[in-house]
């Protein structure tokens, strides 16, 4: 039975940027070195996932690090079991009075596991104090890269992640200026297909690893018909291409 007359401590969700560590703001990094204990997605080995190789630099050898098991996987039994799994490793922490960062790549409120770590807390721990610190979302970071603006003026802009909505990608083409895409590794050659039909291949551009020391750059997808993107790709769509 978890007591809520105890001092519990505080869960920060602290979105990281996607790759480059002198991306994070500053109250990301103040928060970060503060607190006693970091938790953040596991890679498929265990270890640290990709927000450890981020912050590890900025990290105290007094700082516990807690990778949690967060698989990349659209069954819902088993996401809001691991969910769960986590919320149960990071109690015992807050439960003793000691603040916990949990961290992710990009933004915390974009697409992120946080929003699902912390609505589990809450349900079994609605005393427990919660807050979101943002970051650098990697849609912004590719335009950054790419030297374009994500949009400017009257353009109507769109972020989906093209897993889940590629029946409406067709839809958002039509109508809006500028089409980001998440999540297309395993439907990209659905999604280079459907640019082809509507003559955008010149028009979009592909980022990996925004930010990162692997970053690789396609100003356009012409000759990208048999490629797959790694899990950490960026697509955008620019109707009327703009660059500074």
């Amino acid at each position: 039975m978890l007591d809520e007359n105890k001092k519990w401590g505080r869960l920060w969700g602290i979105g990281v940027g996607p790759g480059d560590a002198e991306w994070l703001t500053l109250k990301a990094l103040r928060i970060i070195q503060a607190v006693p204990v970091v938790a953040l997605p596991q890679n498929v080995r265990g270890g640290p996932g990709m927000a450890y190789g981020i912050i590890r630099e900025y990290l105290q050898p007094t700082q516990k690090v807690l990778p949690l098991a967060l698989p990349f996987v659209l069954d819902g039994e088993i996401l809001q079991k691991a969910w769960h799994v986590a919320v149960e490793q990071l109690i015992p922490w807050l439960e003793q009075g000691q603040d916990v960062a949990f961290l992710a790549e990009g933004d915390i409120s974009l697409y992120s596991t946080f929003t699902y770590i912390a609505r589990t807390l809450q349900a079994q721990a609605p005393w427990v104090a919660i807050e979101s610190i943002p970051g650098i979302c990697s849609p912004l970071a590719a335009a950054g890269v790419l030297h374009t603006p994500l949009a400017i003026g009257y353009e109507k802009t769109v972020i989906l992640p093209a897993l889940f909505t590629l029946d409406e990608l067709g839809h958002a083409l039509d109508w809006a200026e500028v089409v980001v895409l998440l999540k297309l590794t395993s439907v990209f050659a659905q999604v280079w297909q459907l640019l082809k039909s509507k003559n955008l291949l010149e028009h979009a551009s592909l980022v990996e690893w925004v930010g990162g020391p692997q970053q690789k750059i396609f100003p356009n997808l012409l000759d990208l018909a048999d490629y797959k993107p790694p899990y950490f790709s960026i697509l955008i769509v620019r109707r009327y291409p703009y660059v500074f």
